[in-house]
């Protein structure tokens, strides 16, 4: 019987590295007859909390971890973006990983990499290992970015948004018409938000052998059918998703009091009746927003859960939780809304996503979270923050129908509280006859069909590894 060794990188962020590993899990339970896996981790060790969690990987009978050493060459000391960081201390490694690879005892069939680690195809060409994609965000944003390498390489960002601001622009694999205030982020300034950065990654997706997207044909036929049909030359996609960590962080976290005391308090609400606000690992709210917040969320009388960090101090800190919650609110609020809500840092989102008190999700609209409100069936207001986040929430408000619209765009920094109360009240009244809570649900069923023998994303996982299987 054929046996696939591969070895898997991710960028070392909680957005790329969780469903990676993740994925990894998935690769094994659906076939650890065939597959064993080495997974390289890169840590920062600006990011305590990536530590955290690197450190708490376990191996098992068939996935193991090499933590790799910094890299010889310092990581610049300037830079004019996050993903320009991140690229280029990847990059750096490349002559560690070089060395790791060679010395593998058994020749590898694949060497997976993620969206920001294609310089590792150098490492893959070197070595002659197959390489390929784990894309862990939607099939549309991959559409999306697609599109950008086809754009003149003279075009400035700016020009494209001056265009697009006379018109919606058409966009391959997204079936309405994009305004530029969906864009990425990265659209806005192409030096400061590394945009340049994000095309040549892009570019160099064409070079691998697959692209497996963490998505499944249900929730997303159009730009599946798209990026199938519009590609010509490119390598197969293969949507295996959803891939979700139904665990979460609970066993990493430092922080194990505090989720105690929020699944006791879950437990002693009613079902469905807590609105649950959560923006990301990545997420933060200064104080003039979450003043904003906290009226709204009061005028709506909801139950709520109101997960709250802080900006980090410099370019490349993270959030972190606020030391001192009672001087953020209005005066009074902590007070008035003692018996119905409860605000917190640090949350094990999937934890709460599951649990049957919740009956919505206001979400920055990561990639991630979608996936796990969709699993666990809970509808989402949409509150766009970073990345790709505002074409993702764009997607899920018109394309699919399956969220409501706190924000879309970048209408502007300011979130006032007249758009929270109206937000949370649409999501959690759900006036016609509950239409979006059946919607989500309906999807959600969808999802675990697919996950099933001879569902959409179980046979696509099945043609993976028939060609990975192909490579030994």
């Amino acid at each position: 019987m054929k046996r696939a060794e591969v070895a898997i990188i991710a960028t070392p962020t909680m957005g790329n590295l969780l469903p990676t590993i993740e994925f990894a899990t998935h690769l094994t339970n659906h076939h650890h007859h065939h597959i064993s896996i080495t997974i390289l981790t890169i840590s920062i060790p600006q990011w305590p909390l990536m530590h955290n969690y690197v450190q708490s990987l376990t191996p098992t009978d068939h996935i193991r971890f090499i933590p790799l050493p910094p890299p010889d060459t310092p990581p610049p000391t300037h830079y004019d973006s996050l993903i320009e960081y991140l690229s280029l201390y990847i990059q750096y490694h490349k002559p560690i990983v070089q060395q790791i690879l060679e010395n593998h005892p058994v020749p590898l069939a694949g060497f997976f990499i993620d969206m920001f680690c294609t310089s590792m195809i150098d490492v893959a060409n070197d070595l002659n290992i197959p390489c390929y994609l784990y894309f862990a965000s939607p099939a549309a944003y991959l559409a999306f970015v697609v599109h950008l390498t086809t754009l003149p390489v003279t075009e400035s960002t700016d020009s494209i948004n001056k265009e697009v601001e006379e018109r919606r622009l058409a966009v391959p694999g997204l079936i309405n018409l994009v305004p530029s205030t969906a864009f990425p982020l990265f659209c806005n300034n192409k030096k400061e938000l590394g945009y340049s950065f994000f095309v040549l990654h892009a570019l160099r997706y064409k070079e691998t052998k697959g692209i497996v997207v963490n998505t499944f044909r249900e929730l997303e036929p159009y730009a599946l059918d798209s990026l199938s049909n519009n590609n010509i030359g490119w390598p197969p996609v293969y949507p295996v998703g959803p891939v979700v960590d139904h665990v979460g962080s609970v066993n990493w976290h430092p922080n194990r009091s505090m989720h105690e005391k929020i699944i006791k308090w879950l437990d002693e609400q009613p079902d469905c009746s807590v609105v649950f606000l959560c923006f990301g690992s990545m997420g933060s709210m200064n104080r003039v927003q979450v003043r904003e917040i906290a009226t709204g969320l009061e005028r709506t009388g909801y139950r709520f859960l109101w997960s709250l960090r802080e900006p980090g101090k410099t370019e490349i800190e993270l959030p972190n939780d606020y030391e001192k919650l009672e001087d953020l609110f209005p005066n009074g609020f902590i007070d008035r809304t003692a018996h119905i809500g409860l605000v917190c840092g640090w949350v094990s989102q999937v934890s709460v996503l599951a649990h049957k008190a919740v009956g919505g999700f206001v979400s920055h609209c990561g990639w991630n979270s979608i996936l796990e409100s969709i699993s666990y069936g809970v509808p989402i207001a949409t509150w766009p923050l970073y990345a790709e986040q505002h074409l993702n929430a764009f997607e899920m408000v018109k394309e699919v129908e399956l969220s409501v619209e706190i924000r879309l765009g970048k209408e502007g920094d300011l979130v006032l509280a007249d758009e929270v109360e109206r937000g949370v009240r649409e999501l959690m009244d759900d006036e016609d006859g509950g239409e979006l809570r059946k919607k989500v649900k309906e999807m959600s069923e969808m999802s675990k069909t697919a996950l099933m023998e001879n569902g959409s994303s179980f046979q696509a996982l099945e043609n993976l590894i028939c060609n990975l299987l192909s490579n030994v």
